[in-house]
């Protein structure tokens, strides 16, 4: 998934109360942007506005002036708009409203989701991390970011994903490789996307095989036939 798009939920708008004297309404009735700061803007009706401010962190989308919307950065291009208000940071937040890459630098595959001050940890699907850019999770040779991806999430038991990809029995890559417990027939490891370690089980009276990365028979795992003797 190199292009994964997080779900926005419509952000309030906070009106402003107070009318800037440089402002001049176009001919007819909606929402406009103001010209140096990109998360004011005005509501005009037959030649007479009202000045709103949206939330701290997201600006004023103005490819529609029917429309009164505010979205993260990314999703607005903001041209000379370069002005903003003063930030209302708090711990995790650069700014009250938006996605931020987590506090922790070494940290690369959760972001903070944050609602009013508030924020709020997400995690990235297994294999990416946050981009800052584009405030989605993304591959990491699609991002600017650099990461130290030789961090990997590691079981209770100790196991944790290999590097590298893992052919499967015709050759190709395995997106989800498998791989056998140590010490259990029936038990084995998946390696979500190659990098997410989750602990799985063979159901009913087989075993796992590694040579053809599935559950088996257990006549056909050496090693692993007699496994069910004496079990119930």
């Amino acid at each position: 998934m190199p292009n994964m798009v997080i779900s926005l939920l419509p952000f309030l708008l906070v009106a402003l109360t107070g009318v800037s004297g440089q402002f001049k309404c176009p001919q007819g009735t909606g929402y406009f942007p103001d010209l140096e700061q990109c998360d004011l803007y005005y509501e005009c009706s037959k030649g007479n506005y009202e000045e709103k401010l949206c939330p701290d962190g997201l600006v004023f989308d103005d490819s529609d002036p029917n429309h009164e919307r505010c979205d993260i950065p990314a999703n607005v291009e903001c041209g000379d708009r370069t002005a903003l208000q003063e930030a209302k940071p708090s711990k995790g937040c650069p700014r009250a409203n938006g996605y931020y890459r987590h506090e922790d630098p070494e940290i690369c595959d959760k972001f903070f989701n944050c609602v009013d001050g508030t924020p709020v940890e997400l995690p990235c699907p297994p294999g990416l991390i946050y981009d800052d850019t584009s405030s989605t999770c993304a591959w990491p040779e699609a991002s600017k970011r650099k990461c130290d991806h030789s961090k990997r999430d590691v079981l209770d038991d100790g196991f944790s994903c290999p590097e590298g990809d893992v052919a499967g029995p015709d050759g190709r890559k395995l997106p989800h490789p498998t791989f056998a417990h140590p010490d259990d027939c029936q038990k084995f490891y998946i390696c979500r996307n190659g990098v997410q370690p989750q602990k799985g089980s063979c159901s009913g009276k087989t075993v796992y095989n590694e040579e053809i990365f599935k559950c088996d028979e257990p006549a056909n795992v050496p090693g692993c036939e007699n496994y069910f003797n004496g079990k119930s």
